[in-house]
């Protein structure tokens, strides 16, 4: 081998080397210690208000599911363990519910927890403003009894195309079981 061909070949594996490890240090890591700038920054509120049986006109969210000793009107004992609900949500900008919406929050939540209050979450962001325009798309788990919840920013459209990060969830308001307003934080991490 010459030289000229090891001297490339040595230069190629420092590149490789060099593109890998800040790969590596991208993104976020939350709570390791590091901290990360985010790329993109939105704070957005949506407001969900379950059917309960005599609020067919405002509601937002229904019980699709429910154990075979519960109802689709009324949410199951005191955790509410098998009980999953689809909504089309309100966002907005501020945590008034009658501001003008900037799109809407569609997906599902499911009471997956016999013993706590906890729900999965997977659904999407579609904006449709003067400023955003696209889906955020997120998934994870919201032990609700925590003041602060992350989950998953897995991807997006248009605006937000392969955004990834991390939403902070905080529970902004609620009465009794028929209407809660979350306030969700979103840390893009890789914009695209």
């Amino acid at each position: 081998m010459s030289a000229k061909t090891t001297s490339n070949i040595v230069v190629l594996l420092f590149m490789f080397l060099t593109a890998s490890s800040s790969y590596i240090h991208e993104g976020n890591h939350e709570g390791n210690g590091k901290h990360y700038k985010p790329c993109k920054r939105l704070v957005l509120f949506f407001h969900n208000i379950l059917y309960n049986g005599k609020n067919a006109a405002n509601a937002t969210s229904a019980i699709v599911g429910a154990p075979q000793w519960g109802n689709l009107t009324i949410l199951t004992s005191e955790f509410h363990f098998g009980d999953l609900v689809v909504f089309d949500d309100p966002i907005t900008l501020d945590n008034n519910l009658h501001s003008s919406p900037v799109g809407r929050a569609r997906g599902q939540y499911i009471y997956d927890a016999k013993n706590s209050s906890s729900s999965w979450l997977g659904f999407s962001f579609v904006l449709n403003s003067t400023d955003y325009h696209g889906s955020i798309n997120f998934i994870g788990a919201n032990p609700h009894l925590v003041n602060f919840r992350y989950i998953s920013v897995v991807g997006g459209t248009e605006d937000f195309f392969m955004h990834r990060g991390i939403a902070t969830i905080m529970t902004d308001a609620t009465e009794d079981q028929v209407y809660f307003r979350l306030r969700v934080d979103i840390k893009f991490y890789e914009c695209w």
